[in-house]
């Protein structure tokens, strides 16, 4: 396997962007996801242009400070994760990934501390 061939067919949607919120990347999925904004054509446009308030204000304010955002949302009756996260090039904060991972309807719960006493069934 070559380096990053693995997002091309990972199921989620992944977007990464630079600091200032230019889009560099998009998996497969998340063109597909995007298909009526623009798909791929989306690569080298800026993301706040993708979101409509009160999100962009909420994304304007993750970009400049570099914070996670993680969340779900129900969106045609399909349940997903957002994890929004920046990433590092040399230790330096370079932008954000955005990864959208479809949810079953029902999830599984599993407490895997051993001081709470649980175990998985």
């Amino acid at each position: 396997m070559t380096d990053g061939a693995w997002i091309a067919g990972f199921p989620a949607a992944i977007t990464v962007c630079d600091k200032d919120g230019t889009i560099l990347s998009m998996n497969p999925a998340a063109c597909e996801s995007f298909a009526e904004e623009g798909g791929a054509s989306l690569i080298g446009s800026n993301l706040l242009a993708c979101h409509p308030e009160p999100a962009r204000t909420k994304v304007e304010v993750l970009l400049k400070s570099g914070s996670r955002n993680v969340y779900t949302i129900e969106k045609e009756g399909r349940k997903k994760l957002i994890y929004q996260s920046p990433w590092y090039e040399n230790g330096d904060y370079a932008g954000f990934v955005e990864i959208s991972l479809p949810l079953p309807a029902i999830l599984p719960h599993f407490v895997r501390d051993a001081k709470a006493g649980q175990k998985e069934p």
